[in-house]
Formats: C-alpha cells, structure tokens, sequence
C-alpha cells in the first residue's frame, strides 16, 4: 500500500499483541536527529501503550542510518531482546550515496534478523526530501516509529 494512501499511525488495537513482559531494544540514527527524535518517541509511547513496560525498552544512539545493523547486533549481543527497532531517516540528495545507504540499510538490519532468528524491525525512513520526512515522523502520514513498534509487537508473538 502506497504510502500516500494511509496515515502510518493508524492500527487496530485488537490486532497488536500484548507487549507485557517483552523485551525491546530501539536503535536510533543521529543523523537528522529532529526526524528520528520524532520516530522514537512515537515508537517509545507505542510501547508503553501496549503494556512493554518502560524499563523492558533499550535505547541505543548510533552516528547515522549506515550504522543501524551494527547498532542491533551489537544490542543483541549484550541482552536476550524479543526484538529489535532500527529507526532512522535518509533523506535523497544530488549523489547516488542515497541509494548505496539504503540499500546497505536495509540489507543488514535483515541479514541481522536472520543471524540472530530475532525480528529486527526496519522502521528507516527514505525520502525524496525533508517535507516528507517530516510527513511521516509525525506529520500528516503519521509516525514510522508508531509503525515499527507495531511490526515488533507482532513479530514478538509469532
């Protein structure tokens, strides 16, 4: 489903697991920090609203979006998390850099998940520009971090 025709933020509250008792760890880009601020807080609060309780969620701050797998796997590594967020917002400049971080992004927050048989959740925005961005950490499309917290939920209860 196309982007434009949804507000991220929207779900079904009896279709999201109970996250009592699980374990979350939220890994965060610092690069264009006033969007990823925006994405964790709505992933943060999320959480919270679907019982995860506050000292059951693990934050940790990595330089830029490229560093998100390493960010996770490093997590993993020091505590048994039900799962992983990677938050982050790549925005398109005049290079071709956007598509190599993107594509590196999400192939290793999903190289990650399948090493560690734990649900990473890519909760990364790529956007043409930061309007959009904007629009979805919290704009008119909603948040991505309210999304990815659902997708962690979900993956947690499988």
């Amino acid at each position: 489903m196309a982007t434009a025709l949804t507000n991220l933020s929207s779900y079904n509250q009896d279709d999201v697991p109970s996250g009592e008792k699980s374990i979350i760890g939220i890994v965060v880009s610092e690069w264009n920090k006033d969007i990823t601020s925006s994405l964790l807080d709505g992933a943060v609060k999320t959480l919270l609203a679907n019982q995860v309780e506050e000292k059951d969620i693990y934050i940790q701050y990595v330089p830029g979006s490229f560093e998100l797998p390493f960010g996770a796997a490093a997590l993993i590594d020091k505590k048994k998390f039900d799962a992983v967020i990677c938050l982050g917002c790549v925005i398109q400049g005049e290079t071709r850099h956007f598509d190599f971080i993107c594509e590196a992004v999400a192939n290793g927050i999903m190289q990650v998940s399948l090493k560690t048989t734990i649900p990473v959740i890519f909760g990364v925005l790529t956007t043409n520009n930061l309007e959009q961005a904007k629009e979805r950490s919290g704009g008119k499309y909603g948040n991505k971090g309210v999304e990815a917290a659902i997708t962690a939920l979900k993956m947690t209860d499988l």
